[in-house]
């Protein structure tokens, strides 16, 4: 019972984790390669989320039917609902057009951003009790800085090629700010990746008070890709006036638009609220860090891209701060299994205290 449990609560949401961020690192190389062959990226978008909501549609009424003694959707639910897909076409927009103007080497980079917005921003509307003498708060934080400067050593030192292809798959893309890439316009999508990489740990605020509420993952899943579906369309047929961009042609841009809408959009989006409501925003967070390793090998392989010694340096010290943050995830949640097991008048001490077991609905866990 007990390995039941810990399988459950530990390993299947990391292996969850880094599956997602796999296929993630998959749909920005599919993305490039699909508006290269003339797909415009609102039309990528759009076709999304609907590629999605009819995914999820299928199975829907068998989850109504084992979600019956789950509380009414009512009014001010519908509505967080909805701000939850209004920032969620916000963040593809930006992230998407970044994405355009930069490459997924830069987004997977500047995706380090995201467990120190996460951890912060957790912090301040107290989802995350921080004791500054506690080692679990200290892996924490020096975990995210170790993974942001990992990024940064990645971004801007190449070093010497270790390895390259002479034959990719795909068209060469330009994945390096030295490359052939205006600088314009790497700032330019350098600054839409990190709006985009503000809008996610927002996206899971929002998303965890909304699971504390309604804990059914699918149900608020599928309703946030049709609040997205109807946000994105018009807004997408408003910015993309050109009707060939809207083609779909059965090559590399069909493939890209479904298994966006299937992995990125929707089974993306099922996994992070299934991780939400099991362990907390900033776990969730933690994993973005690893699809910069997984970028960089894929950009050699499917892009032709060359792996620098700069790229390898990072990935380790990535490494050190990724495996530092799930330690001292690990350490709180061994923290407060303890304090759980103690009768609760037994203990004063305000380190206890400040740890709240998972199932308590006062406080997320990371």
């Amino acid at each position: 019972m007990m390995r039941e449990r810990y399988c459950y609560r530990e390993v299947l949401p990391f292996i969850a984790m880094v599956a997602i961020e796999f296929s993630n690192v998959g749909v920005n190389i599919l993305f490039k390669a699909a508006t290269q062959k003339g797909l415009g990226y609102y039309a990528f978008i759009a076709y999304s989320y609907l590629i999605s909501v009819l995914f999820l549609l299928l199975p829907l009424p068998f989850v109504f039917r084992w979600s019956r003694g789950l509380p009414q959707l009512n009014l001010s639910l519908i509505f967080r609902i909805f701000l939850l897909g209004v920032i969620g076409v916000a963040a593809q927009l930006c992230g998407y057009k970044g994405l355009n103007y930069a490459s997924p080497t830069l987004a997977s980079a500047l995706s380090n951003l995201i467990p120190a917005f996460t951890f912060i921003l957790a912090v301040i509307f107290r989802m995350e009790k921080v004791a500054l003498r506690s080692s679990s708060t200290q892996a924490k934080i020096l975990g995210s800085s170790v993974s942001i400067l990992g990024a940064l050593i990645v971004l801007l030192y190449k070093g010497s090629i270790i390895l390259s292809t002479s034959s990719p798959t795909l068209s060469p893309t330009p994945l390096s700010p030295m490359g052939s890439t205006s600088q314009t316009n790497w700032v330019l999508g350098g600054s839409l990746l990190a709006i985009e990489y503000l809008l996610v740990p927002i996206w899971y605020i929002v998303q965890t008070n909304i699971m504390k509420q309604y804990p059914a993952e699918f149900i608020v899943v599928f309703l946030y890709n049709l609040s997205g579906t109807l946000i994105s369309a018009p807004i997408c047929l408003l910015l993309e006036e050109n009707l060939s961009a809207w083609k779909i042609n059965p090559d590399i841009t069909l493939i890209a638009i479904v298994y966006s809408g299937f992995f990125c959009t929707g089974l993306s989006s099922l996994v992070h609220t299934w991780g939400i409501h099991l362990k907390g925003p900033v776990y969730v967070s933690i994993f973005k860090p690893l699809s910069i390793v997984v970028a960089a090998v894929s950009s050699v392989i499917f892009l032709g891209d060359a792996l620098y010694f700069g790229t390898l340096v990072g990935a380790v010290i990535l490494s050190f701060g990724f495996y530092a943050v799930i330690w001292g995830n690990a350490k709180q949640d061994e923290l407060s299994e303890d304090f759980d097991m103690r009768p609760s008048s037994s203990s004063k001490s305000p380190l206890l205290l400040s740890y709240k077991g998972k199932d308590n609905e006062e406080t997320t866990h990371c």
